[in-house]
């Protein structure tokens, strides 16, 4: 459920019109729910009641300051990347003891940061990794709370793009692998080993990869509590899918009791279910306007040509993604056009839909690019030197631009010219 709807003629979101957003803010922005995000973050945590759990939200989908104040509110966690993710959330009020931080390139000062900072885990994903995680915890006179990634190598049914837990994947330890390196771990002077950790995938439509990944760490985390660890937390990721347009993924209820099926075999451990929930707590909290400004035929072919662009919501092409786009200004005419929505990049993969049935707009109308939450602002970029679009927050009647949209002056902040780029070359 989100809260986008239709009100006498107009898109709404919440209590506002998206018109009137658009007028004063300007297209493209991005839009946020509140109330939306908030009800996705009580539902998947209401789905795991009776467990003892840790939502860590996924700072990656949405690392807006005020997406992340809102979820700290709500007493959420978060799963970091990097260290301008700790920075984020710190910044935003997530405490560093619910932080977890994933992904497999750590650099040294990012370590250094998230010990200094007294962080939940690092998910460690290499023996590298771990190495360096203890030289610097050694050298700064701390202990560094950790916990592996386990690529349990099954196939989550995803897009490979964002599939981590197969061999071919550049995430995580193998199984085989694994009790090894905890077995150098649990020898190492400045490391705690406190969790086992898990994440096979991102849009997961399947709950059955999801128990099947689980049974190996749960057997594993049963031999290091036999071993004499200490043993806290099982993190078994995020990844569960939304829908973008007919897909029917599995509702977070479903999830929890699998979930709960699982490692109700397993209560003996203790253990803490850690969740990583990030396109499913903010894709359908969002959209992304923007406006009309040309049509054009080639041939055959009908062009609808936006002001957003490849640069400011790239999934569908890097990933042949599906949004759902529809008009602000309700259409009660049923003809509907075959259509490819674009944008002003100048490349031929600069598209948001490819053969899309659209209402008749006109030029100038305002358009709302659906379930763009998630992975939307994130991943855009300055390609062809166009500006970042504002983001925009929603709670009921109030509303407030959460981040300005850039200038051309935004554009070459950092940069400098020599003087000699200017001198001619000498014959």
């Amino acid at each position: 459920m989100n809260h986008f709807e239709y009100r006498n003629g107009s898109l709404f979101c919440e209590e506002l019109s998206l018109q009137k957003i658009a007028e004063e803010v300007g297209t493209p922005c991005y839009v946020y729910s509140h109330a939306t995000l908030s009800r996705h973050f009580r539902v998947f945590s209401e789905a795991l009641a009776g467990m003892p759990h840790l939502i860590c939200y996924s700072v990656k989908a949405n690392s807006n300051g005020a997406v992340l104040s809102s979820l700290a509110a709500l007493g959420s966690g978060a799963d970091i990347v990097s260290g301008g993710e700790l920075f984020r959330a710190v910044r935003a009020g997530i405490p560093a003891e619910k932080i977890v931080f994933s992904g497999v390139g750590k650099q040294a000062e990012e370590i250094e940061a998230a010990l200094r900072a007294k962080i939940l885990l690092f998910n460690v994903e290499s023996r590298g990794e771990l190495l360096l995680i203890e030289k610097i915890a050694t050298h700064i006179g701390m202990r560094a709370p950790i916990s592996l990634r386990v690529n349990p190598d099954v196939d989550p049914g995803t897009h490979p793009y964002i599939s981590t837990g197969l061999q071919n994947n550049k995430f995580g330890i193998p199984v085989d692998e694994a009790w090894p390196l905890y077995e150098e771990a649990m020898k190492m002077n400045a490391v705690d080993i406190r969790g086992i950790d898990c994440h096979i995938g991102s849009q997961l439509m399947q709950i059955d990869p999801i128990i099947d990944s689980l049974k190996p760490l749960v057997k594993m985390a049963g031999r290091l509590v036999e071993r004499g660890v200490a043993l806290e937390y099982l993190d078994v990721g995020g990844g569960l899918g939304i829908r973008y347009d007919t897909e029917t993924p599995p509702s977070p209820a479903e999830y929890g009791r699998c979930l709960k099926k699982v490692l109700t075999q397993f209560e003996e451990l203790g253990l803490t279910l850690i969740c990583e929930p990030g396109r499913v707590i903010m894709g359908n909290a969002g959209v992304m306007l923007s406006h009309v400004l040309f049509h054009k035929r080639n041939g055959e072919k009908h062009f609808v040509i936006i002001d957003a662009a490849m640069n400011d919501l790239l999934r569908p092409s890097l990933y042949n993604a599906f949004h759902g786009i529809r008009p602000v200004k309700e259409h009660s005419d049923p003809v509907k056009n075959i259509v490819d929505v674009v944008g002003p990049i100048c490349e031929s993969g600069d598209f948001l839909a490819h053969d899309r049935p659209l209402a008749n707009v006109e030029e100038g109308e305002l358009l709302a690019v659906g379930s763009a939450g998630a992975y939307g602002y994130t991943m855009s970029s300055n390609y062809n030197s166009r500006p970042r679009a504002a983001e925009v927050l929603v709670r009921g009647d109030r509303w407030a631009v959460v981040r300005e949209r850039e200038k051309e002056e935004d554009l070459i902040r950092g940069e400098s010219v020599p003087e000699w780029t200017k001198e001619p070359l000498d014959d």
